[in-house]
């Protein structure tokens, strides 16, 4: 197989599954309508079932309806006709997935959570197969073709089904006003958890908070910046109001104009109106600033009132760079 022939195949399998989640759209009747609202309604959890590669599925869209708000549950199809049944309570809700509807587990399995008196959702690729006509909804996701050369290894149906999951899911976040905070307490490890809950207050506090007055001379402010390891020192008031900055780069451009040291003080050579932030931001918004005006230090700050200093390095260090 050369390389152009390797290309067609992929593009092919993917023309056939964007087909397969186009086709889906005709299929979101009043039966979707129902489940999601049965869902956002219930009391209990969600309890999500199949077989063979639809029980892979089912396993990914627990884990995303769990990240975003529904409590559910993953129960395999075979394991519940073993004993597994006991882990659906009252006021749970099943939903079923399944293909062709008709596997040898679902047949056991439909009929013992009827007789639980749960309600059962069928999500379901054969409208006429068991599952469908058990079921109390149910949510088509029949495909016309999969994307294998030999239209049997589960590819289109898989991807159809994980898509009507997707659309419950988020349908389930609009009702029930899911916003990123409820979305941080529920991802509070690694790189997107930093991102949704990491505050500046969370940073800035660890450094130093170098300042100095306007009348400050040059030698103490070069003290100031060089002992606090920031780069900078902050200009205040007797107020604490923040006057301006001076940089290690406001130092440099200060050495270039000027022959005679004698006499500069702070106020001299300060940049005024300096960049600052909210202890209460979150540090990814603080990167964006730092970003945005090509800078590395920002000034945390309540009202002009200066309460420290967070530099690029802390950023870099919690992994969000």
């Amino acid at each position: 197989m050369n390389t152009q022939s390797i290309l067609n195949t992929a593009k092919r399998t993917i023309g056939l599954e964007a087909a397969a989640i186009a086709g889906l759209e005709p299929y979101l009747t009043g039966d979707f309508v129902k489940a999601v609202e049965l869902i956002f309604k219930s009391n209990g959890r969600l309890v999500i079932s199949g077989i063979g590669k639809s029980a892979i599925i089912a396993q990914k869209i627990v884990a995303t309806f769990n990240s975003t708000g529904t409590p559910s549950l993953y129960m395999h199809a075979a394991d519940a006709i073993h004993g597994d049944l006991g882990m659906i309570q009252k006021e749970d809700v099943v939903m079923v997935i399944s293909k062709s509807g008709n596997s040898p587990e679902i047949k056991v399995l439909a009929p013992l959570i009827k007789n639980f008196g749960n309600t059962l959702i069928g999500l379901v690729g054969n409208m006429e197969s068991y599952l469908a006509l058990q079921a109390d909804i149910v949510i088509n996701t029949t495909v016309s073709e999969e994307a294998c050369p030999n239209n049997l290894a589960p590819t289109s149906s898989t991807t159809a089904q994980l898509v009507m999951g997707d659309a419950m899911a988020v349908c389930l976040m609009e009702l029930k006003g899911f916003t990123g905070e409820d979305f941080a307490k529920f991802h509070p490890g690694g790189l997107l958890g930093k991102k949704l809950y990491l505050r500046v207050m969370d940073l800035y506090i660890q450094n130093q908070q170098p300042s100095v007055s306007p009348e400050t001379p040059l030698r103490d402010t070069i003290v100031s910046i060089s002992g606090s390891r920031l780069g900078m020192t902050v200009v205040l008031n007797a107020q604490r109001d923040i006057l301006g900055v001076i940089t290690d780069g406001d130092l440099r451009r200060m050495l270039e104009k000027n022959s005679s040291l004698e006499g500069i003080l702070a106020k001299d050579i300060m940049t005024p109106h300096p960049k600052t932030i909210s202890p209460e931001a979150l540090a990814v918004e603080a990167l964006d600033v730092l970003r945005k005006f090509d800078i590395t230090q920002l000034v945390v700050a309540n009202q002009n009132q200066y309460l420290g200093v967070l530099h690029l390095h802390d950023l870099i260090r919690e992994g969000l760079l």
